[in-house]
């Protein structure tokens, strides 16, 4: 399984990630792509230690489960999956190269990741190793939201 602590995978998803511009249309989802990029980056910053969120009720009772369900193979994240609420971005335009700039430079910090656990607001307690299979999987599912 691919994982963004893998430099060829990085690498890979960096690539896909310029292929982006203001024209790229969702082949579903309600998101564009500005706030697809900034939802994006607003996960970066909470992977990184930089934005909190407070665990959700529904994710103590299933979190766990349902990152077990994500990570048990290769296949995508489903078209239209939930979101965390605090995840969701209003705003609707903004500056896209900038936002993209901003991401691929966060997706290149994971070369340095320190922690040998982390705390996903849904999922809650995830080792490093389900973190690196999830964040190239919700990188994924966005990229191919936007057929890149």
């Amino acid at each position: 399984m691919k994982t963004i602590f893998d430099e060829a995978t990085r690498d890979e998803l960096i690539t896909r990630i310029n292929t982006l511009d203001e024209n790229s249309k969702a082949l579903w989802g309600k998101m564009n792509v500005y706030q697809m990029l900034k939802h994006c980056t607003l996960s970066e910053d909470m992977i990184a230690g930089k934005k909190k969120f407070k665990r959700m009720f529904i994710g103590r009772l299933f979190g766990k489960m349902a990152l077990k369900g994500m990570l048990k193979n290769d296949s995508p994240i489903a078209r239209n999956s939930p979101t965390v609420p605090g995840f969701k971005i209003e705003e609707t335009d903004g500056d896209v190269l900038a936002e993209k700039a901003k991401w691929v430079a966060m997706i290149g910090e994971h070369v340095n990741f320190p922690h040998t656990y982390f705390v996903h607001p849904f999922f809650g307690k995830m080792t490093k190793e389900q973190l690196g299979y999830f964040a190239y999987k919700h990188i994924d599912h966005h990229l191919r939201q936007f057929n890149s």
